[in-house]
């Protein structure tokens, strides 16, 4: 039955509950890491590895959860209707509620001090406005003494919390927040204040080589599905939903996520003799370099794929390809396991190494890097449609199908820009000293 465009209350209907879905989600993963991870005694070794197999088990349940959505759910979809596929969801919702507050009475809850955007905004605006007027002689003497003395070690988040007499020389503009005449008295900042805003621009050069991983990623949505599609899904006599495709990265996620936290980090730990076995930047660095791997293999499968097209003559053609979907699974195996050390080594990054009060927002890092990843697939699309078309006249991902495009040349600029982008995270992992001790151990 063919589907019929929505208007009116409908639509609205529709548009309201999606982006209440995105709201919810966002506040669900924003909040959620940082809780469980408060729940471990971060002072001790022992606590800290917990703390590690926390963050690899939530990826492991988000990636359970997609398994369930890309199989029964989608299923249910195909075979009963949409309404079928959005029930589902909401029951598990609500269920999941209940379950979340019977483990209240044994929480450790931190107790809100604000939101970390206002701090931040105080700070940057404070020493913006404090750098255009006139110093008092007192700040200025502060601030001469600061440039002639020798460099203060680099605060921890716990040091961050004690009291302090002076701010770091690092990021020193922002040590103007820090005055005795403030240009407005609401936006007079602490030493610790300024420390803490410090803390998190560090780790934005981090964040942002992670996006375009998020990019790559992107491909296993679209173009990865389209190619898996036009190939033979069948497994037998069961014929798989390409909307099913996904359960390759969910699965291997599923079971490096075990391997990697029982097997590869204890190893690591007795090869290294530190506690960590391989750093937080070392894994990110890790899962970048199997996305420069996972896309150009995609770009060798989809010649593989072309040249099948080339010799069955079926260029022109919507039936299946004579090659099965399951080629498809290596550029997913490696994607998918980049997308674990990456997303769970991210967010114990960011969990670690940010100030108390701002945990949260650090840890939503990971999700922005998601969400900017994907728009910005969309972005490199058209802009590589309007590039082409205008020097060959035919740009590489249209057509009448999957068969005229040029994705072999996408993926290998895909593979091209995400080494470009390892070598722009080397330069910042190498350059960036961590706040926690523990973390580099």
């Amino acid at each position: 039955m063919p589907c019929e465009q929505v208007h009116g209350a409908e639509a609205a209907m529709l548009f309201i509950g999606l982006y209440l879905v995105a709201l919810g989600v966002g506040g669900i993963k924003g909040s959620l890491p940082p809780h469980g991870a408060e729940q471990l005694d971060e002072s001790t070794p022992r606590g800290r590895k917990q703390r590690s197999t926390f963050f690899n088990y939530f990826v492991f349940c988000l990636s359970f959860g997609a398994l369930i959505a890309v199989t029964f759910v989608v299923w249910m979809e195909d075979n009963k209707g949409w309404q079928w596929g959005f029930g589902i969801a909401t029951l598990a919702i609500f269920l999941s509620i209940p379950i979340f507050l019977a483990g209240s009475p044994f929480y450790q809850n931190k107790i809100p001090r604000g939101s970390p955007l206002t701090t931040i905004s105080k700070v940057i605006i404070a020493a913006l406005l404090n750098s255009s007027t006139s110093s008092s002689k007192n700040s200025s003497t502060v601030i001469a003494s600061m440039t002639s003395s020798p460099s203060p070690p680099i605060p921890t988040s716990k040091d961050v919390e004690s009291t302090e007499t002076a701010p770091s020389t690092s990021l020193s503009f922002l040590n103007r927040a820090v005055s005795d005449t403030p240009a407005c008295s609401a936006l007079k900042c602490s030493v610790q204040q300024v420390e803490e805003v410090k803390i998190v621009i560090k780790l934005l050069p981090i964040f942002a080589c992670t996006i375009m991983l998020n990019c790559c990623l992107a491909q296993l949505n679209t173009f990865s599905v389209q190619q898996a599609a036009s190939m033979n899904t069948k497994v037998g006599s069961l014929k798989v939903p390409p909307a099913s495709l996904p359960v390759f990265p969910v699965v291997f996620i599923m079971i490096l996520a075990p391997v990697y936290d029982h097997f590869i980090i204890p190893f690591a730990r007795r090869v290294t003799k530190t506690e960590m076995g391989i750093s937080h930047l070392q894994r990110i660095g890790i899962g970048l370099f199997l996305s420069i791997v996972a896309m150009a293999i995609a770009a060798l499968v989809e010649i593989k794929r072309k040249g099948v097209v080339t010799d069955s003559g079926l260029i022109d053609s919507d039936k299946p390809l004579p090659i099965s979907f399951f080629w498809i699974a290596f550029q997913y195996l490696f994607l998918g396991s980049a997308d674990l050390f990456v997303l769970a080594g991210l967010l114990e990054f960011c969990f670690s190494e940010a100030p108390v009060s701002m945990r949260s927002l650090a840890t939503s890092l990971s999700w922005a890097s998601l969400a900017i990843g994907y728009y910005l697939s969309s972005v490199i699309v058209s802009i590589v449609n309007r590039v082409t078309g205008i020097s060959t006249n035919k740009p590489w991902l249209t057509g009448s199908n999957l068969n005229h495009y040029h994705l072999e040349r996408f993926y290998w600029l895909m593979c091209i820009l995400s080494a470009l982008n390892f070598m722009h995270y080397l330069f910042w992992a190498t350059k960036y000293k961590y706040t926690s001790v523990t973390s580099s151990k």
